[in-house]
């Protein structure tokens, strides 16, 4: 059973340091180190090009997932404008975070003369791993849980964060942990696949990733209670996940008939 400790991890000066904070600080060191190393040792780049591409990729993918989850869940942020710069309360997006830093990706690509496509290629086997590690914020913030269960791996959910449907419920699927899991799974086959050298053409282990963690994203959405907006009762998260699936098999299987 699993069950969150609080948010708060300390305080200093009067300060409130928060578990996600630190988290997903931890994530976002973790991926670059692992993304850096990847780019030296197998597509060729200069030692800590990663480290000097991670500030766009940070700061634009950051904005990115704020501004992202802020516009799903506009009502609120309508209601509480401060909160929307309230970033340590929790409430970031992956695909929001994925358009932001393609988007300082390419910026620092075109000024330095960099290839965006092999930046990609090395950047999504960082992505997988800090994705892994960033989910356990969710845990701390007691968001990104399923329905109810009476599993052994079960995660308590205090009264305050339950659904209203749901507040006779103590016990939820702890998605965020499935996601950790599968995340973990999608870093260890994009390792494997650029050891094995056997995706050739630039760009193909971007989109194998985009697919693999597009395919994760609906299984897990298919658990969780807590999704940020829906249509017609499906989360908005799982047709923007299957119009990621759909584009970039498009484009993989394009270029493998390309040769």
């Amino acid at each position: 059973m699993f069950t969150s400790p609080s948010q708060i991890l300390c305080t200093i000066f009067g300060v409130n340091i928060y578990y996600y904070g630190v988290i997903m600080a931890l994530a976002i060191a973790t991926g670059v180190l692992v993304a850096d190393w990847a780019g030296t040792k197998y597509f060729g780049l200069k030692k800590e090009t990663i480290i000097d591409l991670a500030p766009y990729i940070i700061i634009f993918g950051i904005l990115g997932a704020r501004i992202y989850y802020c516009a799903l869940n506009y009502g609120f942020y309508l209601r509480f404008p401060t909160e929307i710069i309230a970033i340590r309360h929790g409430g970031i997006s992956i695909h929001g975070a994925m358009l932001g830093g393609a988007l300082g990706l390419w910026l620092f690509a075109k000024r330095h003369k960099l290839n965006p496509i092999k930046l990609c290629d090395t950047s999504v086997i960082g992505l997988s791993i800090a994705q892994a590690i960033g989910r356990w914020g969710n845990f701390f913030n007691s968001e990104a849980f399923g329905a109810p269960t009476n599993l052994p791996w079960k995660l308590y959910i205090a009264p305050q964060y339950r659904p209203i449907p749901y507040q006779d419920y103590q016990y939820f699927h702890p998605a965020f942990l499935y996601e950790s899991i599968l995340d973990l799974a999608i870093f260890a086959i994009l390792l494997v696949l650029t050891k094995t050298g056997r995706l050739k053409k630039d760009g193909n282990l971007t989109l194998i990733y985009l697919i693999l963690y597009s395919l994760v994203r609906i299984f897990v959405e298919m658990f969780r209670l807590d999704s940020v907006m829906y249509i017609l009762g499906v989360p908005v998260a799982i047709f923007v996940s299957v119009g990621i699936i759909i584009v970039s098999t498009a484009v993989f299987i394009y270029n493998v008939k390309r040769g």
